[in-house]
């Protein structure tokens, strides 16, 4: 696990060497204040165990407090199952996926510790420390949001920065790193309207790293206004696409 921020009590590590073979890379995040913790979109059946027992040397697992989920994808729920029943955690997804997630076989004794984040989020207390659950809708799931942490002044972003291909864990040349980000964003993001609607947010946020779940992080002030930036001249999905679809022969 590799340190991001840590100042007194409050301290924020992420992994990124879990995945393996077929599976998309995927970053998990922890946030730790007061002895209380909670991992932020903890992935799937095959990084299980082994994010388990890498999660104890930061937090007693009876201290897990929170399980965030950013949206509804198996990268990120598949594995609820088995942190529900191991953990006394209250799980938080946005209220569109609450009856999908069961799907994905939670027991029918723990279902009721997800709760539902409502469209417009919402701040929760960990350890004393505040942290928001920041809409990000359609960027990429219809019910989705990012995650800031005020004492860090990291948001993890989800979807929304991925990289894929990069062996590197910080971005420090944004223009070489963009051909790495603009294939995904101009088909996985939706809309620019929905872009435009996420930079208006997050520039009234404090923000010295933005940690996305796939790939590179943006590790400063400079870098994260860079990608900032980029989002807000981003053009993609439905409005860089024709006026219909073809339609095989």
């Amino acid at each position: 696990m590799i340190t991001l921020f840590e100042s007194g009590e409050h301290k924020n590590v992420f992994v990124n060497n879990l995945s393996t073979g077929h599976m998309i890379q995927a970053n998990q995040h922890v946030i730790v204040n007061n002895g209380e913790g909670i991992i932020l979109d903890p992935g799937g059946h095959k990084i299980y165990t082994k994010l388990f027992s890498m999660l104890s040397t930061e937090v007693n697992i009876k201290n897990l407090k929170y399980i965030f989920f950013s949206h509804q994808d198996p990268d990120i729920v598949a594995a609820t199952n088995g942190w529900l029943m191991v953990t006394d955690a209250t799980a938080f997804l946005s209220g569109l996926w609450m009856r999908f997630v069961p799907h994905f076989g939670v027991d029918e004794m723990v279902v009721e510790r997800i709760t539902a984040i409502p469209d417009e989020g919402m701040t929760i207390d960990l350890g004393g420390n505040p942290l928001k659950f920041i809409p990000a809708h359609f960027l990429h799931s219809s019910g989705n949001f990012q995650v800031y942490d005020p004492t860090a002044k990291i948001l993890y972003s989800g979807d929304l920065g991925a990289s894929i291909g990069q062996e590197y864990d910080n971005v420090t040349d944004f223009d070489a790193h963009i051909p790495l980000m603009q294939p995904f964003h101009e088909r996985y993001m939706p809309s620019t309207k929905a872009l435009k609607m996420w930079v208006n947010t997050v520039r009234q946020l404090d923000i010295e790293i933005i940690a996305p779940q796939h790939g590179a992080m943006f590790p400063n002030k400079e870098m994260s206004a860079r990608f900032i930036d980029w989002i807000d001249s981003l053009q993609c999905g439905a409005d860089i696409m024709g006026d219909s679809y073809p339609i095989p022969a």
